[in-house]
């Protein structure tokens, strides 16, 4: 009797669990960062977590390129804009917009002719090295500096 019962316990097997979809929906996080230098801190943060929490078969270089952006992004609007700073990631296959909010109506500028060893003034030469393209958006009360970076699916 032991035998029969060891024989349909095993020929009575569980199905695999099917495989998860990747998801098709954008993930977006908006955040306020606090005014001064740890916004920069703070909106690495949150994207980090919204990138680990929300894997999209994304390379990790990209990943990696992502905080790069949200850090130069967070980083010209704490030195040339003024408070508040709102951080803006959506995330989707292939996709990702960071956008940076601030209350100063001033465009962000390109400045050329600085010299390889400068510390200053190559953020936005930075981003579109990476390969994001680069928007600004005016609002009533300040702007949207925009980053879209894709990757293959």
């Amino acid at each position: 009797m032991n035998t029969a019962t060891a024989t349909a316990t095993t020929a009575i097997a569980p199905a695999p669990a099917p495989e998860p979809e990747p998801p098709t929906r954008p993930s977006t996080v908006h955040h306020p960062l606090p005014p001064g230098p740890q916004a920069a801190r703070e909106a690495r943060r949150v994207a980090s977590w919204l990138l680990a929490v929300y894997p999209v078969g994304r390379p990790h270089d990209t990943t990696e390129d992502i905080l790069v952006i949200v850090s130069e992004l967070t980083s010209n609007a704490v030195r040339h804009a003024r408070p508040p700073y709102a951080l803006t990631l959506s995330v989707e296959s292939g996709r990702a917009g960071i956008a940076l909010s601030d209350a100063s109506p001033s465009l962000p500028r390109q400045h050329d002719g600085r010299g390889p060893l400068a510390t200053r003034g190559r953020g936005l030469a930075i981003l579109r090295a990476l390969g994001a393209e680069l928007f600004v958006s005016p609002a009533p009360l300040g702007k949207q500096v925009i980053a879209v970076l894709t990757w293959p699916e």
